[in-house]
């Protein structure tokens, strides 16, 4: 993860969600759009591009609370907090899908960006996604998969991963660690914002990655128990269980595998490792490595001591946000940041693809030739190393 304060991912995605008055990139094939209207007058209309897999997608939201646990951000809050994304394999299509976030995470969102007055927050809401809420349950069991979002951004930043995983039949799990984003809607009509942001209660990168271990370790301990949190919780293999995430998200993955050997495989988008890998490895479980070309000092550092497979990849033209739906977004806003030449279109289609691919053959035993070194279909992905 680069050294990413709270400052430095509002300015970058605050660049990447800067509306122009032209320009604007074609909106991608959706269910429904919504309209921003930019200083001239002109009308940008957000879409998510589809998932590319074959089944259908649902959605149930799940707030946990760890009441054995005090939130690390602000104990006089009480019990540690978590809202969490269920997205998994659907019966039908049919029926409503659900917005992109709630009116008050956007509205933060863009505050924080210092895009209120341009963007108006129903530009976000009123986006849709292509999960359906509430819908019926595939039949069958499917691995699960767990996403963890860069810091200062919610879950629903990494919705396109999420949806396209579910839609190639896995049961995925993003997850919003209370106090860790600009704004995550709780139950009760509360938005909690970035605590760990401030100054005064700042403890550094590794605290943020061992409390994400601890909250995805408890979040497992929920989904897997004799009377789960989840009601379509059968349909999960708890055999197959993988993590990935953006930025902090993706440190987190292998902080998580460190402590919890039910995590058999991580991919980290872009994440430097706050807290070192253990001298020991990981149990030789797989591991995934794909983030900008910007050199990444721990990665250098604990590479040896990844013990399973792994690849470190780097995406040419890339950005930190690259590998979540921001330039997808800032695409259809006319502006991506002149540094990060790499399309809205050709950034998801990579982080789909690399992301389910590594997924598929640790966590469903299919092989991957895309795995085994560059592919003239994506010529931005370099093999920097393999093992």
């Amino acid at each position: 993860m680069h050294r990413l304060t709270r400052g430095a991912a509002a300015a970058l995605i605050g660049l990447s969600l800067a509306v122009t008055g032209s320009g604007a990139a074609q909106a991608l094939p959706a269910p429904a759009a919504a309209s921003a209207t930019a200083g001239n007058g002109d009308h940008v209309r957000l879409a998510l591009p589809r998932p590319t897999g074959p089944m259908a997608v649902g959605r149930d939201t799940l707030h946990l609370v760890d009441t054995g646990r005090p939130d690390p951000w602000v104990p006089e809050a009480g019990a540690r907090e978590l809202m969490v994304s269920l997205y998994y394999p659907a019966r039908s299509a049919r029926g409503r899908t659900a917005p992109y976030m709630t009116t008050e995470e956007a509205r933060a969102f863009l505050e924080d960006r210092d895009l209120a007055g341009t963007v108006p927050a129903a530009t976000l809401s009123g986006t849709r996604t292509h999960a359906r809420p509430g819908a019926a349950p595939a039949r069958g069991t499917y691995p699960l998969a767990v996403l963890s979002p860069g810091f200062t951004v919610n879950r629903a930043t990494l919705t396109l991963l999420a949806e396209d995983l579910a839609s190639r039949g896995y049961v995925v799990a993003a997850v919003d660690h209370a106090y860790e984003s600009v704004g995550t809607a709780f139950p009760g009509g509360r938005l909690l914002t970035c605590a760990a942001c401030d100054p005064a209660r700042e403890r550094g990168y590794a605290t943020v990655a061992r409390g994400r271990a601890q909250d995805v370790s408890f979040l497992l301990d929920r989904l897997t128990a004799r009377h789960p949190a989840w009601r379509h919780a059968r349909m999960i293999d708890r055999t197959r269980i993988g993590m990935a995430g953006h930025s902090i998200g993706g440190a987190s993955a292998a902080t998580t595998m460190a402590a919890d050997e039910r995590v058999r495989a991580g991919a980290d988008l872009d994440g430097s490792f706050a807290e070192p890998v253990p001298a020991g490895g990981l149990g030789g479980r797989p591991f995934l490595m794909m983030g900008t070309e910007e050199p990444q000092n721990s990665w250098v550092r604990d590479w040896p001591l990844l013990d399973g497979w792994k690849r470190w990849l780097t995406v040419t033209g890339s950005g930190h946000f690259t590998f979540t739906d921001v330039p997808v977004l800032a695409d259809q806003l006319g502006l991506l940041p002149p540094e990060e030449p790499l399309s809205g279109e050709v950034s998801q289609r990579i982080t789909r693809r690399y992301t389910a691919a590594f997924f598929d053959l640790h966590l469903k035993g299919i092989a991957q030739p895309l795995l085994d070194g560059p592919s003239a279909e994506h010529p931005e992905v370099v093999f920097q190393r393999s093992g």
